[in-house]
């Protein structure tokens, strides 16, 4: 998993990056909730965990920016005892969950295994983009007519989708689609491929960009009126 620590307490922010490299997730910091908005938006993450009391922007003004351009990443907020009011406007703000501080490194690093589990199911059955109805129970997508696709297709345009906008790595679409299979830059290019004579066979106006190598962004066409 990828995850961003937003968290100004540098020493905190140290030993929270240090436990979870060694457990092999990709670890990201920033200091203020400005910087945690900006890598948002330009990075994918599984996981992004917001301190409350940050410089330039707040955790909570962070998290509002973040959702109000439309990310649905987990979001887990860090508050300190007691302040109630935080963890019920952090939830209302779309917070997934929260810690308290001071908290155990052993029960952080227990939900984050809980939340690379459930990610790992693809919770989210039927997801739009644009033109495009993706419904991952039968592995369908629709436009003007509809198509079926293989379950590598699904989860492939499904992470691409959760990730619009994002420029994706070869090797990012095959930690998160291919999880513990055998895959390479190969793999991601021949699936790619296939996802996009699918789009043009359903007259969809959603296009796949990228070479092959990467990296890959999914990107609605603009209508002129």
């Amino acid at each position: 998993m990828r995850i961003l620590v937003a968290e100004d307490e540098q020493q905190l922010a140290h030993v929270l990056a240090t436990a979870m490299r060694t457990k092999g997730y990709q670890v990201d910091v920033v200091g203020d909730g400005q910087a945690a908005v900006d890598r948002a938006q330009e990075n994918p993450y599984d996981v992004i965990i917001l301190d409350i009391m940050m410089p330039v922007k707040t955790g909570l003004e962070a998290l509002k920016e973040i959702r109000a351009s439309g990310d649905s990443t987990y979001v887990m907020m860090l508050t300190a005892m007691g302040e109630e009011d935080d963890r019920v406007n952090g939830l209302d703000a779309g917070a997934d969950d929260y810690l308290t501080k001071p908290f155990s490194l052993k029960e952080l690093l227990a939900r984050l295994r809980s939340r690379e589990r459930r990610s790992e199911e693809f919770n989210r059955d039927v997801i739009q983009f644009g033109d495009l109805t993706l419904n991952s129970n039968d592995q369908s997508l629709e436009s003007h007519n509809s198509i079926s696709l293989t379950r590598k297709e699904s989860r492939l345009l499904q992470y691409l989708i959760l990730n619009a906008g994002k420029s994706l790595t070869a090797e990012e679409l095959v930690n998160h689609v291919w999880s513990d299979e055998e895959a390479d830059a190969e793999d991601v290019w021949i699936n790619i491929s296939y996802l996009r004579q699918k789009l043009q066979s359903i007259r969809s106006a959603v296009t796949i960009v990228g070479e092959k190598g990467g990296p890959f962004s999914i990107e609605q066409a603009v209508t002129s009126k």
